[in-house]
């Protein structure tokens, strides 16, 4: 970012300060030009001023190259646990990195060698709380149709999105966001097994951050606004935003043990942490997410889940609450509790 802004002093230290502070130490990219000198680029052209700066274009034809893969090696550690391919009955994809007709869903098909009639659906451009949509969607499905097997499946390539002009939304989104793919299999509720039941969902939209959070085309990639106030804004909402969704299942928020948030960014998780007054070790797994892989949009929260998941003492009774935020500004909540084998 330093050489493509070409700054003065002062404000490199700016940018230096802001990526000491971010709460990241590695995120991963589909681009290998960000960690080679320029004589290596594969992406971005060998020039100073990045001319000619790639297309729209270019950047969705190093998506349809990379979200397919990256999609199947997701899927492929999600089926390990004793599924196959063929016991798919439905395929929801997930992303806002990429768009194109005949999309990544029929990529997936191909790849993975699904049946041509199999149910398929695509939830696009619904940013870093989409993953729970897709869960609502493959919670109904699961409630109404005997037998099912939906694999949800979230691919982002933020990173193809850099911009080179210096503003104050590129860098943020520049320092921020990252590449990456998660999977989730859902089932009817007789399936056997440990895992986890979705007891309920529950969102809203706060019309007056809508400006606030947003994602646009452009012919030089996909904009993203990301302002300073998200926070702030986030901060005003989340308690009664809480309360409302533990009404839905009639919970208490003592019940709930783990709690999953969207690290969308450190400062979201210090302002979640201290209004909803959650002792700091709740929100551990979050902060592990963000500072191992930066905010990936809507895979991130299906890491912290997995990781939750992962350290889960099934004896005993776990009740999740997960929340998500994203363009609108919409936040997006699930319930669910633990399922022994």
């Amino acid at each position: 970012m330093e050489q493509v802004y070409a700054q003065p002093p002062d404000e490199q230290r700016k940018l230096r300060y802001l990526y000491r502070h971010s709460g990241i130490d590695i995120r991963y990219s589909v681009i290998p030009d960000y960690s080679r000198e320029m004589h290596d680029w594969k992406f971005y052209p060998q020039t100073e001023g990045l001319e000619p700066f790639p297309s729209l274009e270019t950047r969705m034809d190093w998506y349809r190259k990379h979200a397919p893969l990256l999609s199947v090696d997701a899927i492929r550690r999600c089926l390990e646990h004793g599924y196959r391919d063929s016991d798919i009955t439905h395929l929801i994809t997930v992303s806002c990195t990429g768009m194109s007709a005949p999309g990544l869903d029929l990529q997936l098909m191909e790849h993975l060698d699904l049946p041509r009639n199999i149910y398929r659906s695509s939830v696009n451009f619904m940013g870093c709380y989409a993953a729970i949509h897709a869960l609502k969607m493959g919670d109904m499905i699961c409630k109404s149709t005997p037998g099912t097997r939906v694999l949800i499946v979230c691919t982002e390539l933020c990173t193809l999105h850099f911009q080179r002009e210096a503003t104050l939304d590129h860098m943020a989104s520049g320092l921020l966001f990252a590449d990456g793919a998660a999977a989730v299999l859902m089932t009817p509720d007789d399936s056997p097994g440990k895992g986890l039941y979705l007891d309920g969902f529950y969102a809203e939209v706060v019309p007056k951050g809508k400006s606030d959070m947003a994602w646009e085309l452009s012919s030089s990639g996909f904009l993203m606004t990301l302002s300073g106030y998200v926070p702030e804004l986030i901060g005003e909402d989340i308690e009664p935003l809480v309360a409302r969704a533990l009404q839905k299942t009639n919970w208490q928020k003592e019940e709930i043990t783990h709690w999953c948030v969207h690290p969308g960014g450190k400062k979201i998780l210090e302002t979640i942490q201290k209004k909803l007054s959650l002792p700091p070790e709740e929100l551990a797994p979050s902060y592990q997410v963000l500072r191992h892989f930066g905010n990936m949009s809507s895979p991130t929260i299906l890491f912290v889940l997995k990781d939750m998941m992962h350290q889960l003492d099934y004896s005993h009774r776990n009740r999740f609450l997960g929340v998500a935020f994203g363009p609108g500004l919409t936040m997006e909540t699930f319930m669910a509790s633990s399922v022994s084998a």
